[in-house]
């Protein structure tokens, strides 16, 4: 086994960068929201730094333990998945926001467990594929692939009865990467994924919201009062930012024009306040952590290490990418937050707990 080393101190400034631009932003786009909702400029900026020290916190804890201990306890994180999840949605224990109920409510916090899912499927299936590489399995559809997929069926479909069909998507594409990686054959990915796609299309066009973003998404001036408005107000924000932005804590549209500027849409507040130049500094930021964790799954002394490390960066990058598409008006409306940026206790809490994971695999690289 490899000496234990200093961890990557490159994805540590990455991560501390996106994370002091979220906490600025936060209270930038917030402030005036916060001061007229609850009398206090700073309450949305209070709640993300306590989440931010407890999702530190929980990030170094992670580099202090063996990340392969994690391995032993694969089932078990597996079927806390499982009950959190079932919780969510329990009368009496689930929390519903909006008519959905995604969320369990703790206190005066509120955790939403799809968010402890991405991370610890990661955990799972990298300890799962890695084991089945090692008996050779891997390859096997009846006892390699097959018992993966059915793990991840569950998931997903607990997830899209909250419902919370982004979420659940993005699971599923992280777990098909991870599949891919571990040596799955494609042709079997390919097969699931075409036969998943028909159930994809009605559980968007059964459901009016999900339907009128995709048509707000194609033309969003076909209903710009109602379903088309958020993405315009985007537009418009993103436009007003130009090169050099408006300055910091200037923008217009944060000011009740641009619905959630502080969660799902930030990054149109960043484009405006910041310009092109704040804009692309975040997205070079993200790609840059992206591949720093790719590089670490790549030196990774086990096929576990380099699972866990290519799942939770591919993971930040994927959302982030998917996230910024949105703002730009390049996807469909999904509600997904930009990482380590958007307003959420739970998501950046996990989000940080993932990193600490990447910095574990990173002090026993080759």
């Amino acid at each position: 086994m490899p000496v234990k080393r200093r961890p990557d101190m490159w994805i540590i400034a990455l991560t501390a960068t996106l994370l002091l631009i979220g906490i600025v932003m936060i209270y930038s786009s917030s402030a005036v929201m916060a001061a007229e909702k609850y009398g206090d400029p700073y309450f949305f900026l209070k709640r993300q730094i306590i989440w931010a020290i407890i999702g530190v916190t929980g990030m170094f804890t992670m580099t202090m333990i063996d990340y392969r201990i994690l391995k032993r306890y694969a089932y078990i994180i597996y079927a806390v998945i499982i009950a959190v999840l079932i919780a969510a949605v329990v009368p009496g224990i689930g929390h519903e926001v909006n008519g959905a109920q995604r969320w369990i409510k703790i206190g005066f916090f509120t955790f939403q467990p799809a968010e402890f899912a991405k991370i610890g499927l990661i955990v799972f299936f990298a300890a799962i594929l890695s084991k089945k590489e090692a008996e050779g399995k891997i390859a096997d559809p009846v006892f390699g692939y097959l018992p993966c997929l059915l793990a991840l069926a569950i998931v997903v479909l607990l997830i899209q009865s909250q419902p919370d069909l982004g979420s659940a998507v993005i699971i599923a594409i992280v777990s098909f990467f991870m599949f891919m990686i571990a040596g799955v054959r494609k042709t079997h990915l390919v097969s699931t994924a075409l036969f998943v796609l028909p159930f994809l299309i009605v559980a968007i066009y059964s459901v009016d919201y999900r339907r009128r973003r995709i048509v707000s998404f194609l033309n969003p001036w076909d209903d710009a009062s109602d379903s088309g408005y958020q993405i315009i107000q985007s537009f418009v924000a993103l436009a007003g930012g130009g090169v050099f932005g408006t300055g910091l804590g200037a923008s217009q549209q944060k000011l009740f024009f641009l619905p959630e500027p502080h969660t799902d849409f930030i990054f149109s507040i960043i484009g405006e306040e910041l310009g092109f130049i704040g804009a692309f500094t975040v997205i070079i930021l993200f790609s840059a952590l992206t591949w720093r964790g790719f590089r670490v799954g790549l030196k990774a002394p086990d096929n576990f290490g380099a699972l866990l490390a290519f799942g939770v960066s591919f993971a930040i990058g994927f959302q982030a990418l998917i996230n910024i598409a949105v703002v730009l008006g390049a996807a469909p409306t999904k509600g997904l937050p930009l990482p380590f940026i958007s307003l959420g206790g739970s998501a950046l809490t996990m989000w940080l707990i993932g990193v600490g994971l990447l910095l574990n695999v990173s002090e026993h690289t080759k």
